[in-house]
């Protein structure tokens, strides 16, 4: 069984972000943490322009910047201290996904006040709610303004990265505006459109039965993402492209492309790659490419089915099932090239030896204690396998 929920309110299109004052106001709020990043909120004058709104809406807020790639849970233990003093009463995130989800365990830690914070994405605690949450998105990539997902690292540990996924933080509203994403630099636009792909992919290669309607679904947001990628790479400031890409964003992560499936999906990627860019900070997107097409060459025999219909709906290809299987992961890698992502490790210019990749698996099987994987489950070994054959 499967179960879609989806709570947040979406603001979408050109100037979407001028209804957050208005809306808080509406709905009783009147204390605001707003958390970003830095340097492109603050240059590109959507900062400024997002306070003067709350000024006029007189909702009182404070400030906690400073979210950079892969949150750390550091500036997370500040900012629930600051909005505790301030008596803050909702959390905005203004960036994009790293500042979500580090927006996400803010609100984690002012409803959940037993422990420390990084004691509930360890899953030594469970939480029991959040402070309510609005997205100013300015990214198209992680979906995490609709999700239920987040992901922050330790960095006064030995550079874990950890997960948590409850409904509870899920964001009350989101305020999508695809124009806010033109200045995004063409790496990180290919690398966030990859990191949306592989949502949709983790989805698609589940066990046990499936929807048809619900692949239909999946190709069309991968042909999309296929199709409107490199216009917004040659035009940024395309607007239907930014557009296509952004809403992609949010429905190939809030459920939608796992309903009716047996399983939500594989997502042994993803925890692989959570390894590589906690040791090796590089970005999420470009870690999954770098180990996707090596996962799917070892898992082939558990997938060969769905890589099949993937290739006759996305590529059209025919023929013998293995030979379409295996075309299917060469033309996926062949896409990931030509926007300019890393098919292998060595392209991320991490060169990795024989004793980072025992420490990666290690890492990735929380020191032994769980497997990854749904189409194929996978242990230190496999996951080491999978490192070396995708390092080079």
């Amino acid at each position: 069984m499967t179960e879609y929920y989806t709570p947040t309110r979406v603001f979408f299109g050109k100037g979407a972000e001028t209804k957050l004052g208005e809306t808080l106001n509406r709905d009783g709020y009147k204390k605001a943490l707003l958390h970003y990043g830095g340097k492109s909120a603050i240059e590109s004058g959507i900062l400024e322009r997002v306070e003067k709104d709350l000024l006029s809406n007189d909702i009182d807020y404070i400030k906690v910047g400073g979210v950079v790639p892969n949150p750390r849970v550091t500036l997370v233990r500040k900012a629930i201290e600051e909005a505790k003093k301030h008596g803050s009463e909702i959390i905005i995130a203004l960036g994009g996904g790293s500042v979500i989800d580090s927006a996400k365990a803010i609100a984690y830690g002012l409803f959940n006040t037993e422990g420390d914070i990084w004691d509930y994405y360890l899953g030594e605690r469970k939480v029991k709610g959040a402070f309510p949450l609005a997205a100013i998105l300015t990214l198209s990539a992680t979906g995490s303004e609709m999700s239920a997902s987040s992901v922050i690292s330790n960095d006064e540990g030995p550079g874990y990265k950890r997960g948590l996924n409850s409904e509870w933080g899920r964001p009350k509203y989101a305020f999508l505006n695809p124009e806010l994403t033109y200045s995004v630099s063409p790496y990180q636009t290919a690398s966030g459109s990859a990191d949306i792909m592989m949502h949709t992919l983790e989805r698609f290669f589940h066990s046990g039965e499936g929807l048809t309607l619900t692949d239909d679904l999946s190709v069309s947001l991968l042909k999309s993402v296929m199709a409107y990628t490199p216009i917004a790479l040659s035009d940024p400031k395309n607007y239907e492209a930014r557009a296509n890409l952004m809403w992609a964003g949010s429905l190939s992560h809030n459920g939608l492309m796992n309903m009716g499936s047996d399983s939500r999906g594989d997502w042994a990627c993803h925890q692989m790659e959570h390894e590589l860019s906690a040791k090796y900070d590089c970005p999420h997107g470009a870690g999954l490419t770098a180990i996707w097409g090596s996962w799917a060459r070892y898992v082939f025999p558990s997938i060969k089915e769905r890589l099949v219909i993937l290739g006759e709906k996305l590529f059209s290809l025919e023929g013998e099932s293995d030979a379409i299987a295996k075309k299917t992961i060469d033309e996926m890698e062949k896409f990931f090239s030509s926007i300019s992502m890393p098919v292998t490790i060595k392209e991320l210019g991490i060169e990795l030896s024989e004793e980072d990749i025992e420490s990666l698996s290690f890492g990735a099987t929380f020191h032994g204690k769980r497997t990854l994987g749904d189409s194929f489950r996978l242990g230190g070994k496999e996951i080491s396998d999978i490192y070396r054959m995708a390092r080079s």
